[in-house]
């Protein structure tokens, strides 16, 4: 294996958007820094199940929109 080309591995702290800390190694800054999350599982609705957002522009609206008087159900 070639010597001095692996990025330095490392122990950082991760500060998720309650407050909560947690440690892990990474890649990220230098040794003992934090790494504030904006956004984490916690709070995002992809993670939480919140409320999504529809598009009613999008093609499936669009096809709704066009054949909506058709009579099918």
């Amino acid at each position: 294996m070639k010597k001095d080309i692996h990025p330095d591995y490392h122990t950082i702290t991760v500060e998720m958007t309650d407050g909560s800390t947690f440690e892990t190694r990474s890649t990220y800054g230098k040794e003992g820094d934090v790494l504030k999350l904006d956004i984490d599982v916690k709070t995002h609705p992809a993670w939480t199940g919140g409320q999504q957002h529809l598009r009613d522009d999008g093609q499936v609206a669009k096809f709704k929109k066009r054949f909506a008087n058709f009579g099918l159900k």
